[in-house]
């Protein structure tokens, strides 16, 4: 989904009721294993760019793969599952981008050890890696191939930090050509393939923004709105369709979901392309058209529609493993076509399968040493909060818990504002519940996936109702039978780590510890350090959360951090060094300052990480640090 190809769709990213019913009347025994063991599975993602994910002389598939506990490019013979390594970086992960179009030359991304700058790098026929895109502070990105394969669209933010101009790069000899200006610093979001249009979005509010096109043939390129609207409506861009003739878009004007919407850029008229009860998140095409991918968040899990155009049939991909599909990448016959499947017992695996034929399992990501029927799945449950509304959620229970034998629970918060915890395979939450600590993954009120109303019951009220939410799980959870209601947490990272610091300094006698990973704890720094490349996303998180200029009394009342002498529970505190987002000053304050109140705090730094942990060796640590600390003080 080319919602934002600088990935700020979100700020801050990471991490009806069962009731008695759901309880477990046997109690599974079950290994024990280390926290190596969870996360001595290896993650696989196919190149980003669906078009050239496999390759025009080999037919061989393009992944980045962390197998070394570093990620770094691959290809993969599809006929065997064989890989072969095609990069040996042993310090910042490489993110395969995808193959050349007629040649096996192929474009990746790196960054600076999660600084989030990342550069575009092409490794060619010899071997040799080039930056494409050099420069200290220099964040860039690929858009996509022209239509005739002679060149690749580039984004970058040389000329001003805050805006992302558009280069066209030749497949030859990498010559560049500034084919865009953003001047206006809008959103950049995709460039079609015949190079005539240029679709950027401005963000109004929360609630409201606005597609650009530009035509960059003519003389003097002007942006042309083309989602006039007179009330608040929210647009985002899914992308061109690969003949250039329509632009697909998403919109919530005509309901509480988003639905995916065409313009004919020629006609201007517009057409339904996909409407369901449930958001559309992405809508994606085959090389030629023929197929149409569509995925809708459905109630926490992701629901795929693979179209046949031509045969105006549904593709039928039952005959893959239980899971979510995604990752769908055509062969450039669009004969077979590769896809991912995961769930909340399996990291995700890569399957080859021609359309209409078996599929062949390419990978093995769940670590052999585990057995898999010991690992938990989730159970969606609904609850009623302080106020009636009914919040979502994943509850994990682990498998020796019952009456009997109560256990702790952690109540763990995603990241965001305005994220949402997903079915999926978590080691760290794997860890714990084979340790006997159960889970919630809360959905609290401002989580996206539930229609806009609920998305945006939050807005300017983060610290407060939202907060409300996690107590009443609290409440909800305390009272099931096979939980000690005595002894419950609370976990997240970014915007769930700054609900952690909420948790304990609002509401200090509701939760016995708490585990913030790299959470905001003083609103106004961090709103005021948003970087430049944010451009007009800062805009509309201004007006969720507040403008530190004008709403100065209300963000230093939500930030923890003034209020650090309230928090009298035993507290971890995990970060980053080098994250943009959530700054190291953040953590390094509030730890000093419970500190200060004679409170247990521990705190785990790590200089070689931004927001969100990548290395292998990393991730362990930081979950044998949960582990100690809830086996000491919950």
């Amino acid at each position: 989904m080319k919602k934002s190809l600088i990935a700020i769709a979100a700020f801050i990213l990471l991490g009806s009721g069962c009731g008695q019913k759901a309880a477990q009347t046997e109690v599974q025994e079950v290994a024990t294993y280390p926290a190596s063991t969870f996360f001595q599975t290896t993650r696989f993602f196919s190149a980003r760019d669906p078009r050239n994910a496999f390759s025009a002389q080999s037919g061989d598939l393009l992944i980045s793969s962390d197998e070394t506990g570093i990620f770094n490019a691959y290809r993969v013979d599809v006929k065997s599952g064989a890989r072969e390594p095609l990069t040996s970086s042993t310090d910042s992960g490489i993110y395969a981008v995808g193959w050349f179009p007629s040649d096996d030359r192929f474009l990746y991304t790196q960054d600076g050890n999660g600084d989030e700058l990342t550069h575009v790098f092409v490794q060619t026929a010899t071997a040799e890696s080039l930056d494409l895109t050099p420069g200290e502070r220099v964040k860039a990105g690929f858009v996509g191939w022209s239509a005739d394969s002679a060149a690749f669209f580039v984004f970058t933010n040389e000329r001003d930090s805050a805006a992302f101009d558009v280069y066209r790069y030749s497949a030859d000899n990498y010559q560049r050509q500034l084919i865009y200006t953003n001047t206006e610093g809008l959103e950049l979001n995709d460039v079609s393939a015949d190079g005539r249009w240029v679709v950027l979005t401005r963000n109004n509010s929360n609630t409201d923004s606005d597609l650009f096109l530009v035509d960059v043939t003519l003389d003097t390129p002007e942006l042309v709105n083309i989602t006039p609207h007179d009330v608040p409506v929210s647009h985002s861009v899914f992308g061109f369709s690969p003949d250039s003739k329509a632009l697909v878009y998403a919109t919530d004007e005509f309901g509480e979901f988003t639905q995916a919407w065409a313009l004919d850029l020629e006609t201007g008229e517009r057409a339904l392309e996909y409407a369901a009860e449930w958001d559309v998140v992405s809508v994606d095409f085959s090389p030629s058209g023929r197929y149409r991918v569509v995925a809708i968040n459905e109630d926490a899990r992701t629901a795929l529609r693979v179209l046949d155009r031509q045969a105006e049939i549904e593709l039928e991909l039952g005959v893959l493993p239980n899971g979510d599909i995604s990752q769908v990448r055509f062969s450039r016959d669009e004969a077979s076509l590769s896809v991912g499947v995961d769930s909340d017992t399996s990291p995700t695996d890569l399957f080859y399968m021609p359309i209409g034929g078996e599929p062949l399992r390419l990978t093995r990501a769940l670590n052999e040493a585990i057995d898999q029927s010991h690992l938990v799945a989730s159970e969606v449950i609904r609850f009623p909060s302080f106020d009636g509304l009914e919040v979502p959620g994943l509850l994990y229970r682990p498998k020796k818990a019952n009456a009997e034998q109560p256990v702790p629970m952690m109540i763990n918060v995603h990241g965001g504002p305005g994220g949402q915890s997903r079915k999926g395979y978590r080691a760290e939450i794997q860890y714990l519940l084979n340790h006997g600590y159960a889970v919630f993954s809360i959905n609290n009120r401002g989580s996206s996936g539930y229609g806009k109303t609920f998305f945006h019951l939050d807005d300017k009220r983060h610290g407060e109702d939202d907060l409300d939410d996690v107590v009443a799980a609290h409440g909800y959870l305390g009272g099931l039978d096979w939980v000690d209601g005595d002894r419950i947490g609370v976990m997240g990272g970014s915007y769930g780590g700054y609900m952690v610091a909420a948790a304990l300094a609002f509401r200090p006698d509701v939760f016995k510890v708490g585990i913030n990973i790299f959470g905001v704890t003083n609103w106004l720094r961090t709103l005021t350090s948003i970087p430049d490349w944010w451009g007009s996303f800062r805009t509309a998180l201004y007006d969720e959360l507040g403008d530190p200029a004008t709403d100065s009394d209300r963000l230093t009342r939500i930030s923890p951090l003034f209020h650090a002498q309230n928090i009298t529970k035993p507290l971890l505190v995990v970060q980053g060094a080098n994250d943009p987002r959530v700054l190291q000053v953040e953590s390094d304050e509030l730890v000093e300052k419970v500190r200060e109140n004679g409170v247990p705090v521990r705190y785990v730094l790590f200089e070689d990480e931004g927001h969100g942990f990548r290395k292998r060796e990393n991730r362990i640590t930081a979950a044998e640090a949960y582990l100690a600390f809830l086996d000491e003080y919950l």
